[in-house]
């Protein structure tokens, strides 16, 4: 896909389809600010694990940044597929605070926000949000950039309904 370097999709050579639990599919790596507006999107083969796309998705940002807006986050939420020392090592360099609950086999983090982490639902609405579109839902796409290119459609429809609403 054309645009800005740091935007770019290369094809990837199984075009992002794979077998996980769920079938055969494809995974949406989201990044979303606290209004569910998407900011930055990344797929992958169904079975791949989600930290191990972590850094590519969180340099995949779709929109310029404003003059003087910061480049990340003052705080990410996630889920415990990313409570990986590598990802909070990640998150401490950039300064940004990590609301990651840990897993069993680690020891718990005593600066934990919970109240953070509740917010992480809004990614998992904003999925569910876009598989309202039937293009998304149902991947119809052999070619994993026509994919991506359909979420970039589907988030500009969503973007410009917020903006200039239909009174009826």
């Amino acid at each position: 896909m054309g645009g800005r370097k740091e935007a770019q999709l290369q094809e990837p050579v199984d075009h992002a389809l794979g077998r996980s639990r769920g079938g055969f599919g494809t995974k949406i790596h989201l990044v979303c600010d606290s209004h569910g507006f998407i900011v930055a999107l990344y797929v992958t083969a169904g079975q791949r694990h989600e930290s191990k796309f972590f850094e590519p998705t969180m340099t995949q940002r779709l929109f310029h940044r404003r003059r003087g807006q910061k480049r990340w986050p003052r705080c990410l939420a996630g889920d415990k597929g990313y409570s990986y020392p590598r990802i909070r090592c990640w998150c401490r360099h950039r300064q940004v605070a990590a609301a990651i609950p840990t897993r069993k086999d680690q020891p718990r983090d005593e600066k934990f926000d919970k109240e953070t982490y509740k917010r992480r639902n809004i990614v998992e609405r904003v999925i569910g949000w876009y598989k309202e579109y039937r293009s998304l839902g149902t991947r119809y796409e052999k070619l994993a950039v026509n994919y991506v290119a359909m979420w970039l459609v589907a988030i500009m429809d969503r973007v410009l309904k917020r903006l200039y609403p239909v009174e009826t």
